[in-house]
């Protein structure tokens, strides 16, 4: 099975179980505190939905834009594109699990609620806080995550042009080059040390989760 075959087949049983889902909240009145409220952030998704279905379809569109650049060999860019796209994998896989927790604190607000009338306004507060509580630190986690991928992006685009550049170049300015290449994968290995650090928190987060 080739990579594209593989994440297809994750990405389609991700798909039912986010049907699923959404089919369950639709039903669900409590889900009506976190209507047209985004799962995610704009760093990670460019998809707005209430719903995990949307974010799925948003995966499903980088396929065929994967499948050209590996098949071109585009190395360094399929592995930054599948990178993301896993990312994403992984954000959708952590909220579907985390929605059922949302949903509990949602409904011991209801019952609250029920018995106490007078205290309705505070109780919706309470659990508009602990929902944005469970998801916060793994929406956070991932926004710095991607944003960190995006810098090592930018550092790898660096040292190619400086490579390229210095091997045109006299001997004088080659040894300029040089340097700053050393200075450039410098960077980009506390960049990906980093990187290595914030998947470990992420692990950390959803296994509190």
């Amino acid at each position: 099975m080739t990579p594209i075959e593989r994440l297809s087949a994750t990405i389609k049983e991700l798909s039912i179980k986010a049907k699923k889902m959404d089919a369950i909240n639709a039903q669900a009145k409590i889900h009506r505190l976190i209507e047209n409220s985004n799962l995610f952030s704009g760093s990670l998704f460019v998809t707005q939905s209430d719903r995990f279905s949307p974010y799925i379809d948003e995966i499903e569109q980088k396929l065929p834009k994967l499948a050209r650049l590996l098949s071109e060999k585009k190395e360094d860019l399929s592995l930054l594109l599948l990178e993301q796209t896993q990312h994403q994998i992984i954000a959708i896989s952590n909220a579907l699990h985390s929605n059922s927790t949302l949903h509990q604190a949602a409904k011991l607000s209801v019952d609250a609620h029920n018995k106490i009338k007078s205290k309705k306004a505070q109780l919706q507060n309470k659990y508009r806080n602990v929902a944005e509580k469970v998801l916060l630190n793994s929406h956070e986690l991932y926004q710095k995550l991607n944003e960190h991928h995006e810098f090592e992006r930018r550092l790898m685009d660096m040292v190619t042009a400086r490579e390229s550049e210095r091997q045109k170049s006299n001997a004088k300015n080659s040894a300029k080059l040089s340097a700053e290449v050393l200075a450039l994968h410098q960077r980009l290995g506390r960049c990906r040390k980093a990187i290595s650090i914030i998947d470990r928190d992420i692990e950390l987060a959803e296994k509190r989760n």
